[in-house]
């Protein structure tokens, strides 16, 4: 069974509270049993976290590039202005790894900062603005 990583940044634990206008009324455990489920039927373990520590996700994304695990990342604000996580995510891909970023929203539908991503040149691709099917389609192209 292949694993891949679930890696979710700041703010996505408020999910169901935080702007329900814009990420849903749906929370963060939620979109785990709903990964968890999908994972199971691909044939995925999935291993999910969520910190709002920069450390902690770059901690996580070297340990799944030296166990050449592959990475569905929503970097949440960090997307804007993390390079030190951009640069974790070019190692990892650097080591032969899928990196697919998701966001739940379109990030250039909205404010404008929020229209760069500095994960992006990083990946191995985007998927943004189909709430927790951004997540969903990752899964499913990495079980190809």
């Amino acid at each position: 069974m292949k694993s891949v990583l679930v890696l979710n940044g700041p703010n996505l634990q408020r999910l169901g509270s935080r702007e329900p206008d814009i990420y849903g009324s749906l929370n963060f455990q939620d979109l785990t049993n709903q990964l968890l489920a999908l994972g199971k039927a691909l044939s995925l373990d999935l291993n999910i976290m969520q910190s709002d520590s920069e450390a902690e996700l770059m901690a996580a994304i070297h340990e799944a590039t030296d166990a050449k695990v592959d990475i569905v990342l929503n970097p949440a604000a960090f997307t804007h202005y993390s390079y030190a996580l951009a640069d974790a995510c070019k190692a990892h891909t650097a080591s032969g790894a899928n990196l697919i970023e998701v966001h739940i929203s379109n990030p250039h539908a909205r404010e404008q900062f929020r229209h760069k991503s500095v994960i992006s040149a990083s990946a191995t691709g985007v998927i943004a603005g189909f709430g927790f099917d951004s997540y969903k389609l990752a899964l499913r192209q990495l079980s190809v």
